[in-house]
């Protein structure tokens, strides 16, 4: 699993490969990859304290975050492992017992910022955090390139040369304007101060995925306010011409 939302709960009654399959405490899941330390990433793992063994894996600046907090102590060290991984070093996870699993995975850092939450300052340094605190997953198998990067600050040339040839992109899909939130009285901050690009304009995500070959876009952790989740919107219709999915609860993909 990549990340932990607070609904986690919600989305194993939903999927039944995510249920219980020998007894009421039983779980199938095996590790986490952890990409930030944003609520939205890590919430979830509460829901996972059932003495059931996992592993936990992310970089040192997101385990910190989970060591700082005594809530997560919750989560026994005896049954739940905290793996730190090195950014831009291939490994392979593991099952609880031990055997491969047939996954090549690498961490690597992304422009963003650090979680709201754990913001202490102001100033661009302030929020820009360091290696380690916003990151993406690359998966590797059978010849076949899975990226997923739900938070995004700007597309650099680095990250362009690491996306070109992927076979799945899973991409920041939070807003469709940098001002939506204010626009809409949802909230005070721009996507921008968030650590998130927006979906459209001339430095938004499509303008920036015009040259970078990818065989399919997948737009993910799609804010409410974003109007490319309604079907029948001109901002959908506009995503799909540029080539773009826009996920939705349950989607499988298949390269």
């Amino acid at each position: 699993m990549i990340n932990a939302s607070p609904d986690l709960r919600q989305q194993i009654e939903a999927q039944p490969f995510i249920q219980p399959r020998q007894g009421l405490r039983s779980s199938p899941i095996e590790g986490v990859m952890l990409t930030g330390a944003d609520v939205d990433a890590i919430a979830g793992l509460l829901h996972l304290r059932e003495r059931q063994p996992f592993t936990v894996y992310g970089s040192d600046r997101v385990l910190a975050v989970l060591e700082a907090n005594p809530i997560f102590d919750v989560l026994a060290r005896d049954c739940v492992r905290r793996e730190r991984v090195a950014l831009n070093a291939p490994f392979e996870p593991r099952h609880v017992d031990g055997s491969a699993c047939g996954l090549e995975v690498e961490l690597f850092d992304v422009p963003g910022k650090v979680a709201l939450y754990l913001e202490r300052g102001s100033s661009p340094a302030d929020l820009q955090g360091e290696p380690g605190d916003t990151v993406g997953v690359e998966v590797r198998a059978r010849g076949e390139r899975l990226i997923y990067i739900p938070g995004c600050a700007q597309v650099t040339e680095r990250l362009k040369q690491r996306l070109a040839g992927a076979s799945v992109v899973l991409f920041d899909g939070t807003l469709w304007e940098d001002d939506e939130m204010i626009r809409l009285g949802l909230g005070p901050k721009t996507g921008a101060r968030m650590g998130h690009m927006s979906v459209s304009g001339d430095k938004g995500t499509m303008a920036a995925f015009r040259d970078i070959p990818v065989r399919r876009k997948i737009f993910v952790h799609i804010n409410n306010s974003n109007p490319i989740l309604l079907d029948d919107s001109v901002e959908r219709r506009l995503v799909m011409k540029a080539g773009w999915e826009v996920a939705y609860d349950g989607m499988e993909v298949s390269p």
